[in-house]
């Protein structure tokens, strides 16, 4: 299949399968013309790509994931590890949904008033909903490792 046929196929743009070529994680077989070809493999390959960056694996973590000739060699601690951690991120998520919630129907007459409101602020300020650690000092808020 040439170039064109993948990216119609895989929904994937030539643009982006040029550069997952440059980064190793798919190969072409040759050239029609001035148009890459590649074997029908790709589109599995291609699938198992966007599933890894659904899942929040960076390119380079997918590109570990395939042996040199080509074929998956799948990290299943990696994958418990990345589960792990959107069970992290899910439980974040749930509780500033649920705090956001909470505030859009809580009857006290300020937010500031709110106990629940109120605990809310303080998980944010010490950094337990942000993405990345939060340091709160003298007043000033800042991400850690920032100076």
């Amino acid at each position: 299949m040439d170039i064109a046929e993948v990216a119609q196929r895989s929904g994937v743009p030539a643009s982006t399968l040029r550069f997952y070529e440059e980064k190793g994680l798919i190969a072409s077989v040759g050239r029609r013309g001035l148009r890459r070809v590649f074997e029908p493999g790709v589109l599995d390959r291609l699938a198992l790509i966007a599933l890894g960056r659904a899942a929040g694996f960076s390119l380079d973590d997918i590109a570990r994931m395939f042996a040199a000739d080509g074929t998956p060699r799948i990290d299943r601690k990696r994958l418990y590890a990345k589960a792990d951690e959107l069970d992290r991120t899910i439980a974040r998520l749930t509780a500033i949904r649920d705090g956001l919630r909470h505030a859009a129907a809580c009857p006290a007459p300020s937010h500031l008033e709110c106990p629940t409101f109120r605990r809310l602020l303080r998980a944010a300020a010490v950094g337990v909903l942000g993405g990345g650690e939060t340091v709160v000092s003298k007043g000033r808020q800042r991400s850690a490792g920032a100076s």
